[in-house]
């Protein structure tokens, strides 16, 4: 895939566009108020592979929490506001990395232009959020419902507002809880502008809907090279959206670290209890930063097949099971004994 190519930028330590890997991101569920909880949230999300993190920041105590939180952390912070601008500012002087705002929402140009000053001051840029639920009422009344053209032409909107300000370090995303018209709208806005995009399926669900919604919706523009950073949005813990969203860049070969597991659906020919020990075993490597590729065969049909490619895995046989490594047995073990054996040998690489 050609990725589409659009401007770089900084965002804390790390880049977001032109060149640089397209990372994921997740959002906090605790009261940013509450600096401990908060802090301890970021740096799981950052052990399960959050590349940037954003906080709701509904008012002046959150805004003031941010100073000790982004001393404690190490990835770059997002300080999600709305409406006022006094937060805004106040968020960039204590220390986050960039801000995610609609500058159409947060007051009159002059109040815009304060933000825009602070931010250039700072190095910090801004994304503009336009969501599906949020449309202006009237794009609505223009549109007569919320499509594709009217989410684009809302950000493009917000984008005018801040170059009008003089100011470009600017990130775009445009969600929707429809697969379809999220897809859309990024292919349109990506025609149009050379910021980077933020993309992600909005409201997408629970964690079984909300990776299909997500899967089909994020993976879609990644395969055409639309997209510089992404968000998994479900209704679970945020560790959830990270797993998911390392998951997708990885079926695409975006990245490489990490676990790549790869277990048969079963059939008649299946000798061991398959599905549990596939369970058990993707549950006991789902934090474990190792860049192989594991295999949990059923048969002899393509078992030997996946064991070539596989750097180690299990071909189940009748109550037992073999151990390969690099394609190579090397251990037949009892079906009891399986997962205690495989973590083993996986340890010893």
């Amino acid at each position: 895939m050609e990725r589409r190519k659009t401007r770089k930028i900084k965002v804390g330590n790390i880049f977001i566009g032109g060149d640089a890997p397209i990372t994921v991101q997740s959002m906090t569920n605790t009261d940013t108020r509450n600096i401990e909880t908060t802090v301890d949230q970021i740096k799981r999300l950052q052990i399960a592979g959050c590349d940037i993190i954003r906080c709701a920041v509904p008012d002046e105590e959150a805004s003031e929490a941010l100073k000790k939180i982004t001393k404690q952390i190490n990835i770059p912070l997002v300080a999600d506001i709305h409406f006022d601008y006094r937060l805004a500012i106040n968020a960039i002087n204590n220390g986050v990395s960039a801000l995610r705002i609609n500058p159409g929402n947060i007051g009159n140009m002059e109040r815009v232009k304060l933000v825009a000053e602070h931010a250039l001051d700072k190095g910090i840029p801004i994304r503009i959020g336009v969501n599906s639920g949020s449309l202006e009422k009237e794009l609505l009344s223009k549109y007569g419902k919320v499509c594709p053209e009217a989410l684009v032409e809302s950000a493009l909107r917000h984008v005018d507002i801040l170059e009008k300000v003089n100011f470009h370090d600017i990130v775009i995303s445009i969600k929707s809880s429809d697969v379809l018209q999220m897809i859309e709208s990024y292919r349109l806005i990506s025609k149009q502008v050379e910021y980077p995009l933020h993309i992600g399926v909005t409201e997408a669900g629970t964690t079984w809907r909300g990776t299909i919604k997500s899967s089909v919706g994020i993976g879609t523009l990644l395969a055409e090279g639309i997209g510089d950073t992404i968000r998994v949005s479900l209704t679970d813990d945020p560790l959830e959206e990270v797993r998911v969203g390392k998951e997708i860049l990885k079926s695409l070969g975006i990245i490489k670290q990490g676990i790549t597991f790869v277990s048969c659906p079963t059939c008649g020919r299946t000798q061991i209890n398959l599905i549990e020990l596939a369970h058990t075993i993707e549950e006991k490597l789902k934090d474990l930063d190792k860049d192989i590729k594991v295999a949990i065969m059923g048969c002899v049909v393509n078992g030997p097949g996946e064991a070539r490619e596989a750097d180690i895995g299990i071909a189940g046989g009748n109550g037992e099971g073999l151990i390969f490594r690099k394609g190579e047995i090397i251990r037949k073990v009892k079906e009891d004994q399986l997962v205690e054996a495989l973590m083993e040998e996986i340890e010893k690489m």
